[in-house]
């Protein structure tokens, strides 16, 4: 069974960088494309950042653009979001999600397609 795990959270200024990797373990596919959302006011889930299964499409919110960058590390298995310029506002539970198959980055964060991780902590300070 597919299982997505992040790691990376921890608390830094204003300004800082975070890297928060997800690993997806259990997969009977090495295709999968993965997705990080939060929790925000009203909504179940916010988008940050995607990535598709090939690597080539990637997609941001519009906070996000400019300061996150998505990426697939296949040496470690990984998809890792690198978090920089860090704001107050930046600060939550990063939840990953992973979705096995060819699936684009829309696919990975329709609600109830893909497998959430246990999340990771973001605190920004000032």
């Amino acid at each position: 069974q597919l299982q997505a795990v992040e790691s990376g959270g921890g608390s830094v200024q204003v300004g800082g960088s975070l890297t928060l990797p997800c690993a997806a373990s259990g997969r009977t596919s090495s295709n999968f494309g993965k997705g990080w959302v939060r929790p925000a006011p009203g909504k179940e889930r916010q988008f940050e950042a995607g990535i598709d299964w090939s690597g080539r499409e990637k997609r941001y919110s519009n906070t996000a653009k400019g300061r996150f960058t998505i990426s697939r590390d296949d040496a470690k298995n990984t998809v890792d979001l690198q978090m920089n310029d860090l704001r107050t506002e930046d600060t939550a539970v990063y939840y990953c999600i992973a979705a096995v198959g060819t699936v684009q980055v829309l696919e990975v964060i329709r609600p109830g397609s893909g497998v959430w991780g246990q999340g990771t902590q973001v605190t920004v300070s000032s």
